[in-house]
């Protein structure tokens, strides 16, 4: 049977168990203004999470339980949550509804969202009407056929943490920023102050975006109406725009999907450009210079329409190609916590890079992550965080992680750009890690190639100056270990007079281009 042919039938309804004798979890927690101040009329929230539907709880609460029905599994009982949930991964639809129907258990781990998602993503249907979970869409199962079975006394970290992740506030993670982490907010900049005071420092600037057209004109019901049967690229899949706005209003996935569409402007006949006209919006003066721009049609994709529902968002990550980036919210609002690049190698809490840098390793959520590594992450030197309401936009200096979180139901507009100063960066890339450049059509095979030769062509002293940068840096690290192991005999040769010290290295870093 193929995987999308599976039964609409669902095991028959059963007697749900009352859970109302359980406490439901409360943690108070206090909430501030970005200035530290207490928020209006607000001491502290509490924190709910409700009962799990299916009364699964964390597994140390086996330890003063009788009873585990995750001994009824058979030979799943021995195996480890995780390692369940990753054989599952292995059936097809129907085989995951018949060994649900086995036992209490084992309908719980085939009901795990992250299965039929990934089964949906792997097939997924042309038609379809979203249903509220992953399951019940794919199975094409009414409310009314659903399931209601008891799960009690099944403890299951791997089953409990997604759903407890789901329905923790995040709210408190974002407030009360500290005084020496907050972005800078300004009103606007031009592009020579952009260039010779901010271009390696994460900003927010108030006014530009607000001159935009779609500022004005967009919401998500303006264009639901307008682009309802649009296909538009959520992460893995193409939908009509109508059903993923139905997916973000009903849904409770711990990681929503995100609409992030790098062809919006064609799908969606926007013109771009302040002096186009009926232009739909501009780059920001002060982003102007890309010199990406001179590979006209053959370059990277660089620009996306980002739509997502509340708690959304991006987990850890440095944007493509060393290249910057600017983020600019048209509506809802934003939390961005980033880390500058380390000169030593150091990492942002919780994040895991392997030895190549081609694979970034972090909780599988953004929740996740807040709740594990928040707090020291907030305490990390070089750690910003900042807010970015409707009609700001932020700036990602190349080269910084960061992750993004929606706190409202949002539209965004982001384009990556490569800065004359940068330039040395993004060509190093391209040239020594190619397997792991993106975002090039295919038939651009040599994307190093074609970026300097376009350069040679056009611009050769802008060409020069970053190779020129690109040698002096390669060779930065060798000379200032001989400069610091040199001996005084040395230095009498050479008319030195060195001293042995830490104090100017990082300046000196700072000016190799």
């Amino acid at each position: 049977m193929s995987p999308s042919a599976v039964p609409v039938d669902d095991c028959q309804p059963a007697s749900y168990e009352d859970d109302s004798d359980r406490p439901i979890k409360r943690v108070k927690l206090s909430i501030s203004n970005r200035d530290g101040t207490p928020e209006l009329g607000v001491e502290e929230i509490s924190q709910t999470v409700p009962p799990h539907p299916l009364g699964i709880k964390p597994s140390g609460n086996a330890y003063s339980s009788d009873i585990n029905i995750k001994d009824a599994c058979g030979g799943f009982q021995i195996l480890p949550d995780e390692l369940v949930i990753q054989v599952l991964e292995y059936l097809n639809a129907s085989s995951l509804v018949a060994l649900g129907a086995t036992c209490k258990a084992l309908y719980a781990f085939t009901r795990a969202e992250e299965l039929w998602k990934s089964l949906f993503i792997e097939y997924p249907l042309k038609n379809f009407t979203w249903k509220r979970t992953w399951r019940s869409t794919y199975l094409n199962l009414p409310s009314y056929r659903e399931a209601h079975v008891s799960c009690r006394n099944l403890f299951s970290d791997a089953l409990y943490r997604p759903y407890f992740c789901t329905y923790t506030s995040l709210r408190p993670y974002t407030t009360a920023i500290p005084a020496q982490n907050e972005i800078q907010r300004l009103t606007n900049l031009t592009q020579e102050e952009f260039n010779s005071s901010w271009l390696g420092k994460p900003f927010i600037l108030t006014s530009p975006v607000k001159e935009w057209p779609v500022y004005w004109q967009w919401t998500i019901d303006n264009l639901l109406k307008r682009y309802h049967d649009t296909s538009f690229r959520a992460e893995a899949v193409d939908w009509l725009f109508h059903h993923y706005i139905s997916y973000m209003r009903d849904s409770s996935d711990e990681s929503p999907l995100y609409l992030f569409d790098s062809r919006f402007v064609e799908k969606m006949g926007l013109t771009v450009g302040r002096d186009e006209e009926d232009a739909s919006y501009w780059i920001p003066d002060c982003f102007g210079g890309d010199l990406f721009n001179i590979l006209g049609d053959q370059r990277p994709n660089s620009r996306w329409l980002i739509i997502g529902p509340t708690r959304s968002g991006s987990t850890f990550h440095k944007d493509p190609n060393a290249t910057s980036a600017w983020n600019a919210v048209i509506q809802g609002s934003k939390y961005w916590i980033m880390f500058p690049p380390s000169k030593t190698g150091e990492l942002p809490p919780g994040i895991f890079l392997s030895a190549d840098q081609s694979e970034i390793t972090s909780p599988l959520s953004i929740a996740e992550y807040l709740l594990e590594f928040h707090a020291l992450a907030r305490k990390t030197p070089g750690c910003k965080e900042g807010i970015c309401y409707r009609g700001e936009v932020l700036y990602v200096p190349s080269g910084w992680f960061h992750l993004v979180l929606n706190l409202e139901d949002g539209i965004a507009i982001t384009q990556n750009f490569v800065p004359r100063a940068r330039l040395g960066e993004v060509l190093t890339f391209l040239k020594d890690m190619p397997e792991q450049v993106s975002g090039f059509k295919d038939e651009v095979v040599d994307p190093y190639g074609l970026l300097t030769q376009k350069l040679r062509e056009q611009m050769p002293e802008i060409l020069e100056e970053a190779l020129k940068g690109m040698e002096l840096k390669a060779k930065g690290s060798k000379a200032k270990w001989e400069e610091l192991t040199r001996s005084e005999k040395d230095e009498e040769v050479l008319g030195g007079g060195f001293i042995f010290g830490f104090g100017g290295d990082e300046e000196d870093d700072d000016e190799i281009p």
